[in-house]
């Protein structure tokens, strides 16, 4: 067989992480269990002592959850990494397993709504600080940093209008402060952009979205090197209890045998919708990472290899047009989830980021008549004729 460590990505998403029973099962085994037993007290004892190597307790660690990090690692160039519940439990345990009362974070204000929350509202307490930036402006990224930071954290491409970030960039400044970067590649996905190859220290996905990509469970996951893992993140992970689900993992090991396929189709449709509705008349605005006039496009093709299955449009009617579009929309569900097989459409200010402010959304672009879509694997064509179809309608 050929060295694993040489496999493409599409052939560690089929192979990687595999542990067979002694029943040689073709599909991975799930270990529906909570708890394990031992031979002995004495090997109980060496167990809990880490003389022993083995399984403890399910929200430790779990053997088909250990697959599902191990086949993601392989995929991410990650040494070592942890299965959470979901998403948002993976970007909480990042974070928190970089500060301290007194530290300092350094984030974009272009964030997801519970990544927002985080950074301004539950950090500060546990008093720790944190700044709030233009994360395309590598300037505001240096003048942020303070003797106390100790980590920063960014979506790229961010949610929902999708900017792009200079990872590598970020990546030295936070480094020379002595902090760790966190990278959510959520928007990206391991297909198109390796955030660890570019300088992050840390990078976390909601699997929930591609890696599952069929609207079917949740879950996340944390990845970085061994020695973070075991020795900064490991603890308090295993005792606060955002672990993730043997099952869940199961599904998300089926998720990962299909992700490439799937991310290279979505892009695909995503680029296609992207030019009919950049030279729409109803389209004020589109931003797309696929295309020459996205406001990074340099970055994108520095730090990308490919584009996204995710677009953001604004209606020239404003709500009342975005609402009025969304709802004409036949093969494109209405929904605030994204990543999925079928394409989804969401209105961030009434969704996803109606806990942010007004006139913080407004600062980042995110108005009344901004739209985000996740395309899925729908036939193009169709895709294109419901789109026409609803803009007719507005």
């Amino acid at each position: 067989m050929t060295d694993a460590k040489n496999w493409k990505p599409a052939t560690r998403l089929v192979h990687g992480g595999t542990t067979r029973s002694s029943f040689g099962e073709t599909s991975e085994a799930i270990f529906l269990t909570q708890g394990y037993v031992y031979d002995s007290s004495e090997a109980a004892e060496a167990r809990f002592l880490g003389e022993n190597p083995g399984y403890i307790y399910s929200r430790y660690a779990n053997p088909t959850v250990g697959m599902f990090e191990q086949r993601m690692c392989e995929l991410e160039g990650a040494e070592a990494a942890r299965g959470t519940a979901s998403g948002m439990a993976a970007v909480n345990s990042a974070i928190m397993a970089c500060v301290k009362a007194g530290d300092h974070v350094i984030a974009p204000k272009a964030l997801f709504g519970s990544c927002r929350y985080i950074i301004e509202k539950l950090l500060p307490r546990y008093g720790v600080e944190s700044t709030l930036i233009d994360g395309t402006d590598i300037e505001q990224w240096k003048a942020a940093v303070r003797p106390n930071t100790t980590a920063a954290f960014l979506e790229s491409p961010t949610n929902p209008t999708l900017e792009v970030i200079d990872i590598p960039a970020v990546a030295d400044i936070i480094h020379e402060a002595g902090g760790r970067l966190i990278v959510d590649n959520v928007f990206a996905t391991a297909i198109w952009q390796s955030p660890l190859a570019l300088g992050a220290d840390v990078v976390i996905y909601s699997a929930t979205k591609h890696i599952d990509g069929q609207g079917r469970c949740l879950g996340g996951i944390v990845l970085s090197d061994e020695k973070w893992i075991v020795e900064e993140f490991h603890d308090p992970f295993k005792h606060t209890g955002p672990a993730m689900s043997p099952f869940n993992a199961w599904v998300l090991l089926k998720g990962l045998e299909t992700l490439s396929l799937r991310v290279e189709r979505q892009t695909a449709n995503a680029g296609k919708l992207a030019d009919f509705l950049a030279d729409h008349s109803a389209v004020s605005r589109l931003i797309y990472p696929g295309r020459a006039d996205h406001p990074q496009a340099d970055i994108v093709a520095k730090q990308m290899q490919g584009g996204s299955t995710m677009l953001a449009f604004d209606l020239a009617g404003g709500k009342e047009a975005a609402f009025k579009f969304s709802n004409a929309l036949e093969i494109v569900s209405l929904s605030n989830n994204l990543g999925d097989a079928k394409s989804l459409i969401t209105h961030p200010a009434t969704t996803t980021h109606q806990s942010v402010a007004e006139d913080a959304r407004l600062e980042l672009g995110i108005t009344d008549k901004t739209l985000r879509l996740s395309v899925g694997l729908e036939d193009a064509d169709d895709l294109l004729e419901d789109v026409a179809k609803a803009l007719a309608a507005v």
